[in-house]
């Protein structure tokens, strides 16, 4: 059995580059892609859902929901790191990087901080998926999907993560060592719902 890790449909936040306030909810483009993956999910014998309480990712863990029949259960664990005071701001017009900043902007996460969180949220998958009888789907950020794969899952070579497209699938083995069998997949979205190679992954 697997644990399969959803980033959330586009916003139209991702799209412009800003880093978003948490409310934040999906374009229409996004809504669009969380239906098909959506589709993908309802033929991969899910047994449960966990999300993100985010909009982005709840719309898109309610997408799955109705096309699986299953009801999401939702953590904070699962949000985004949170960048407090930066929330709103273009990231183009920052002068730095602020998804690779290792403190804590004003108001916001420091990278120690939000890495003890998602540590606590693979704790929390693990767990959840181990009391079901077929796979996981978690729903969450490009972030902690991108902290999920560098720091709890063991993947085949040690290139560079690719950057983590809206709806896109990742599947890791339930068990230790959470072998990566799937990376960044996107082929459930066709030309008209392709995700902007440009957007921005993450914040």
């Amino acid at each position: 059995m697997s644990i399969i890790l959803v980033r959330h449909g586009e916003t139209p936040l991702n799209v412009t580059r800003m880093l978003q306030p948490s409310h934040t909810p999906l374009s229409a483009n996004g809504l669009a892609q969380a239906q098909r993956v959506a589709q993908r999910l309802a033929g991969m014998q899910l047994a449960g859902i966990v999300s993100s309480d985010l909009p982005r990712a709840m719309s898109t863990a309610e997408a799955i929901a109705a096309a699986t029949g299953l009801t999401p259960s939702t953590t904070a664990l699962l949000h985004e790191r949170n960048f407090g005071d930066l929330r709103g701001q273009p990231y183009d017009t920052l002068g730095f990087n602020p998804l690779a900043m290792s403190d804590a902007p004003p108001g916001g996460e420091s990278v120690a901080t939000f890495l003890a969180r998602v540590a606590q949220a693979f704790q929390h998958m693990v767990a959840l998926r181990a009391s079901l009888g077929g796979n996981l789907a978690v729903v969450t950020h490009g972030l902690v999907i991108r902290a999920l794969l560098s720091h709890h899952a063991q993947r085949a070579d040690d290139n560079e993560l690719p950057r983590i497209g809206n709806t896109s699938i990742s599947v890791l083995d339930a068990t230790p060592p959470h072998a990566v069998e799937l990376l960044d997949c996107t082929r459930h979205l066709d030309a008209a719902t392709q995700h902007d190679a440009r957007s921005l992954s993450g914040g």
